[in-house]
């Protein structure tokens, strides 16, 4: 299968957990399929839908059809697949709804969900802002608002959905991975020499600056001092104020879907990279979020990765603050001198250590309570989409389901030994349990490691509840990590998967 490199699309991202104490697992594999899904008794696995290339959502129109989002795009785009909107037919075949390759819309293609009438899609537009807009089954293309400065690099604009109070809910990564544009996102800040983060509301910095290569020159030994919040090469002061936008990352935006510049909003901010969005029945909010790497200007070694209860309202401490809602300024998050960079306050070198960088006293922020964290998931397993289980689920309804896309080591985390994530976790919100729910019988790691591609999971990125009860999970496919491409990742065209796991005992 011939591997496609340099994708910009994703790292959408840009981790294992104990099995289920409660239940005994079905190891066997089913003989239809041949496929290595390992799920509770109780429960069947089968394979709906294949051939699919980097699919990232799904979502049902009033019918109960399903439709799947592909994601499309790539660092060169015309060498790539376009984005399109594909409905998956009862028997797993396919039909193109929308072909977006010509629509003036650029890749990817994270969330879509079905409202009125009307796919509403999550992507990047022509500058490469995180973007969103509005389809119709004929194919009609509605921009309703661009110019996400933050989703210029590797995190966008991820999840859409509608909320119980029938406003869209947008999921916004953040630019860079803790809050500083470095060399670990060189291509997007080739493509975007203007992208950095920016806040919802106006913060004042502490003025620490990250002194590194200057990837953006020819000159042998050039360095630059870049400081957070800003493009990269841009040096910072003490008390430097950074003026909040309504277009920002690291957040939860809403609107209304009638008005969406005229009433767009912040939800909720301070994440790094929040990619899934999800209601309980009554009401409860939840995310599911990529957490930190240790790469760039600014590694942190986190423990874990984190899904939260969202609070309308709250800061949730990005980038000074753990997944798990700790202050990272804590020595557990500290990496070796020898992945960190040389740091200064004006012209002072201060050493090499993970300190804030936002003056939170001065900014008017109050410090996240770890109690929003609702499930502690492996570290770098990359918690992604998610959705509740229904009522007729019986005792785990109510549950969160999270699909965990796996880790990107040794690029993310060159201290990492072994694969994590590649899997689909319940979380009971009552008291934080996790336990694995859908995962490969081979052991950790994607199916494709195992030279199973396709009889098992690779990369799940999104999971929902369907119209008839079943669960149905969204497997990205085949990507590898091939350190001699620039991003260093490979991915195998039409390798994703629909997976559909119900329930066989009524």
């Amino acid at each position: 299968m011939k591997k496609m490199t340099k994708i910009f699309a994703l790292m959408l991202l840009l981790g294992t957990f104990f099995s289920c104490a409660n239940y005994k697992a079905q190891n066997k594999q089913d003989p239809e399929n041949d496929i290595i899904i390992k799920v509770p008794a109780g429960f069947k696995a089968v394979k709906l839908a294949e051939g699919l290339h980097l699919p990232t959502s799904v979502t049902w129109d009033d019918q109960g059809n399903l439709f799947v989002a592909e994601a499309g795009g790539g660092l060169f785009p015309k060498l790539l697949a376009p984005m399109r909107i594909v409905q998956i037919m009862p028997n797993g075949t396919k039909m193109e709804v929308a072909n977006l390759g010509e629509s003036g819309l650029e890749p990817s293609l994270v969330g879509i969900t079905w409202h009125n009438g009307w796919f509403y899609i999550t992507h990047r537009a022509e500058d490469l802002t995180g973007a969103v807009s509005r389809v119709n089954k004929a194919g009609k293309v509605e921009l309703l608002f661009k110019g996400i400065i933050d989703n210029q690099d590797e995190h966008q604009i991820n999840d859409i959905q509608v909320g119980p109070d029938n406003m869209m809910y947008v999921s916004v990564g953040a630019a860079g991975n803790s809050g500083v544009v470095d060399k670990s996102i060189a291509p997007w800040v080739k493509k975007s020499p203007g992208l950095h983060p920016r806040p919802c509301q106006d913060i004042v910095l502490i003025g620490r600056n990250f002194e590194t290569p200057n990837f953006m020159t020819p000159e042998e030994g050039d360095k630059v001092r870049t400081g957070a919040f800003v493009p990269f090469g841009e040096a910072t002061t003490p008390g430097q104020v950074i003026k909040g936008v309504t277009l920002c990352g690291g957040s939860i935006l809403k609107f209304n879907p009638e008005n969406p510049m005229g009433t767009l909003t912040t939800h909720a901010w301070g994440f790094r990279n929040l990619i899934g969005l999800a209601w309980d029945s009554k009401g409860n909010m939840y995310g599911g979020e990529n957490g930190y790497d240790i790469r760039g200007s600014r590694p942190v070694n986190d423990v874990i990765d984190a899904s939260l209860r969202i609070k309308e309202g709250m800061w949730y401490g990005a980038p000074d603050f753990s997944a798990g809602r700790e202050p990272l300024t804590n020595p557990k998050f500290k990496v070796p001198d020898s992945l960190q960079v040389p740091i200064y306050i004006n012209d002072e070198m201060i050493g090499k250590n993970l300190g804030f960088v936002i003056d939170h006293k001065a900014s008017g922020l109050t410090p996240p309570d770890p109690s929003v964290v609702l499930g502690k998931h492996e570290i770098n397993s990359s918690p992604s989409k998610l959705d509740v289980a229904p009522a007729s689920w019986g005792k785990m309804a109510g549950h969160v389901f999270v699909a965990e896309w796996g880790d990107l080591a040794p690029p993310t985390n060159p201290l990492r030994k072994t694969p994590a994530g590649s899997q689909v976790v319940s979380i009971n919100p009552a008291n934080g349990q996790l336990e694995t729910f859908v995962s490969n019988t081979k052991g950790k790691g994607p199916a494709s490691n195992f030279g199973m591609a396709g009889k098992g999971l690779d990369r799940p990125f999104d999971v929902k509840f369907g119209p008839d009860g079943s669960m149905y999970i969204v497997d990205y496919g085949v990507m590898t990590v091939d350190l001699s491409k620039v991003p260093p990742f490979s991915y195998d065209v039409n390798s994703g998967v629909i997976w559909k796991i119900t329930k066989t005992d009524k």
